[in-house]
């Protein structure tokens, strides 16, 4: 009888150019155990598919899909599937840029996180790590992600609402104009105005409406439309009004303004010609 073939294993993993993050891992395992072992950072899980067993601290947990799971550095864990079909997970590896050893704690007494709202966010982080062009967006959604992490585990310490600053929001609205096609980091605006990233970012968003990263991206979107309209291509516009590439200004314009830019182009230039508009779906 020919020996049994192991299933394969599938795992992507990369350094991001996000402070605070040390890698981002994706992996999807059947059968594979981890042993006992210690991170130097702080894990940050998520399983889209199956579930994980652990024990953390000679407690046992597990990781369904609507747990947020923190893991501290330093402290062992093991890992191993607890469904027939193993599991597929996202790991975010922190290091203390975010998160101080006062949570070390409180993290080992309870890793295990139901919070919706904390899963929907950390799923849009990796949705923001894949894409290039997206690390002021992924640096904010990390800032609140790392603020409701606290939140969770010191709820004392932030039982106070969240308090409205007007003229902060205001400050960083006019830094965010001034760098429509530069950009700038979300560290970088912090400490030009002097304040902490999540109090900057939650500022911006209370008094605005919208979070900063979607701030910039509708200015980038305004200033490609006019190129477009004046006759200038994709390419050349993607480059011109601070988007990574051409792929990631469609991606944008499109959900913004409900065609890519190709055809927001000949539009224009169809109408200018007395022809029929293009319509979407054509």
């Amino acid at each position: 009888m020919a020996p049994r073939t192991p299933p394969p294993q599938e795992v992507t993993a990369w350094r991001p150019t996000v402070p605070g993050v040390t890698e981002v891992f994706h992996a999807h395992f059947t059968e594979y155990a981890y042993p006992m072992h210690v991170h130097e950072a702080w894990t940050l899980l998520i399983v889209d598919d199956g579930a994980v067993r652990y024990d953390l601290d000679r407690h046992e947990h597990g990781t369904p899909d609507d747990t947020v799971s923190l893991l501290p550095p330093h402290v062992p864990h093991n890992g191993s599937p607890a469904t027939p079909g193993g599991f597929r997970k996202r790991v975010l590896y922190l290091d203390g840029t975010h998160l101080g050893d006062e949570l070390i704690g409180p993290a080992v007494d309870g890793p295990d996180l139901r919070d919706p709202v904390l899963r929907l966010r950390v799923g849009q982080l990796h949705t923001a790590l894949t894409r290039p062009g997206e690390e002021f967006e992924a640096e904010s959604r990390l800032t609140l992600i790392s603020d409701r992490l606290r939140s969770l585990l010191q709820p004392r310490s932030y039982g106070r609402p969240t308090r409205r600053d007007p003229a902060l929001a205001r400050r960083l609205r006019e830094l965010l104009d001034e760098r429509v096609v530069e950009g700038l980091s979300l560290e970088a605006a912090a400490a030009t105005v002097q304040a902490h990233p999540a109090h900057l970012v939650r500022a911006f968003s209370s008094g605005y409406g919208i979070a900063p990263h979607q701030y910039l991206t509708s200015r980038r979107v305004d200033r490609a439309r006019r190129l477009l309209l004046a006759g200038s291509g994709p390419a050349e516009v993607a480059a011109l009004t601070g988007f990574h590439d051409q792929a990631h200004l469609t991606r944008h314009f499109k959900r913004l303004v409900g065609v890519t830019p190709g055809r927001y182009r000949v539009s224009a230039r169809r109408s200018t010609e007395g022809a029929r508009p293009v319509i979407v779906g054509d």
